[in-house]
């Protein structure tokens, strides 16, 4: 009976060791049945692990810690604007459904339901860094030369077909990610995000479980009980408040080799470069964040402080402040290099670089 019981238990794990079987799909085809993926409807339990060192103030401590901890979830999902996310925790549970306005929060543990409507520049929740979400995601705008294929794996139990994305822009922080995509669905079951020169991922995020078959729509959907606290989300949107409030500094075309993009709703003050996995955003701060941002950037031992400004790398992310007289404090972030950073700087004349 000791035996038997045994065996039961190391089936899943035995499950996993599994050879998995590859197929003849290319590397351009792979990545579209990943982009036509986002309406299939699935269940399952998902790990997140970040070890980014990410140094922030007080106000960003949930996005740090979404991008440097252990974050497990319990998804069930019905398409981009009708799914729930569970975030299982040591202090408790949190639920996060979405729906076409937004999204509610439910606490389990305090009772209290809250409210956040859809935003241009909303920060990261647990839901992003779902395997299914991150990858299609980082794929969305890769070309047909950076994509390839790395064989397959067995995730989940199940069989995932293997695509590496090596973006080409020289400013680029990342230096490949690869994404394990089930051979049925196209969804992605896991992803992994590895900076220049390094052999560990700096994220991964994988399904332990799967499920491909869609929920039924009570099971995402959110009512709140009667005796539950109802409250809408604080402003952690700092960047558009600042955006608002800061003269804005006239933004280039193009930073440190990377075309500004359109966003729609945002801001003139704020601006977004590159496209796919290598992005810069130039985002005017607050004066009472920055003097927080700048204590934790000085801190860190990797910092570099010159007539530049203040930078930090934290595995592929990089972050710079720059707080010139007239125009207010603003940071200087993306998945770009230290050297990218001090180059866009240099073209902005007016936030204190050389022209």
């Amino acid at each position: 009976m000791a035996a038997l019981v045994g065996v039961l238990v190391s089936l899943p794990a035995l499950a996993g060791l599994l050879p998995a079987s590859d197929a003849s799909v290319s590397a351009p085809d792979l990545r579209a049945a990943v982009l036509a993926s986002d309406t299939v409807g699935f269940s399952g339990f998902a790990e997140s692990a970040g070890g980014l060192d990410l140094p922030v103030t007080d106000q960003l401590t949930s996005v740090a810690d979404l991008f440097s901890d252990r974050t497990r979830m319990r998804v069930w999902w019905r398409g981009p604007i009708d799914h729930r996310v569970d975030v299982i925790s040591a202090g408790g549970e949190t639920g996060v459904h979405r729906d076409l306005m937004g999204s509610w929060a439910w606490e389990y543990e305090r009772a209290t339901a809250t409210r956040t409507l859809n935003s241009a520049l909303a920060l990261p929740r647990p839901p992003d860094l779902l395997p299914s979400t991150l990858g299609r995601r980082l794929l969305s705008e890769a070309t047909v030369a950076e994509v390839s294929r790395i064989g397959a794996l067995r995730v989940a139990g199940r069989d995932a077909l293997g695509l590496r994305l090596t973006p080409t822009e020289p400013a680029s922080s990342v230096g490949r990610v690869d994404i394990w995509v089930d051979a049925d669905t196209g969804l992605p079951l896991k992803v992994e995000v590895f900076g220049k020169g390094a052999a560990l991922p700096a994220l991964e995020t994988r399904f332990l479980d799967f499920d491909p078959s869609a929920p039924d729509p009570s099971t995402t959907a959110f009512v709140a009980p009667p005796a539950a606290a109802i409250r809408g989300a604080p402003v952690t949107d700092v960047a558009l408040e600042a955006g608002r409030r800061i003269r804005p500094v006239p933004l280039p075309p193009e930073l440190a080799g990377l075309p500004r993009r359109v966003l729609t709703g945002v801001p003139p003050g704020i601006g977004l470069f590159g496209r796919g996995v290598t992005l810069l955003a130039v985002v005017p701060l607050p004066s009472r964040l920055a003097a927080g941002l700048r204590d934790a950037l000085v801190q860190s031992p990797d910092a570099v402080v010159d007539e530049a400004g203040v930078r930090v790398s934290a595995g592929p992310v990089a972050l710079m402040l720059l707080d010139p007289p007239g125009h207010g404090p603003y940071v200087l972030t993306g998945t770009v290099t230290l050297d990218a950073l001090a180059d866009a700087a240099a073209q902005l004349p007016e936030l204190g670089g050389t022209p």
